[in-house]
């Protein structure tokens, strides 16, 4: 068997082509809306528990 010499590719710049800016910019609307969920049923819950735990003593 031969063995094949591979060449490294030669690497392409533009020189012309300004850097693209990427601006990141999440919506995070739904999110608080969960948690804002998760909050209320939180309380919710707890206020229950400290309520039966009056009731059932």
């Amino acid at each position: 068997m031969a063995k094949k010499n591979k060449r490294p590719a030669p690497a392409v710049t533009f020189a012309n082509t300004p850097p693209q800016k990427f601006e990141f910019n999440p919506d995070y609307s739904m999110v608080k809306k969960d948690l804002a969920r998760i909050g209320i049923l939180a309380g919710f819950f707890i206020t229950a528990l400290v309520a039966l735990s009056f009731i059932l003593k």
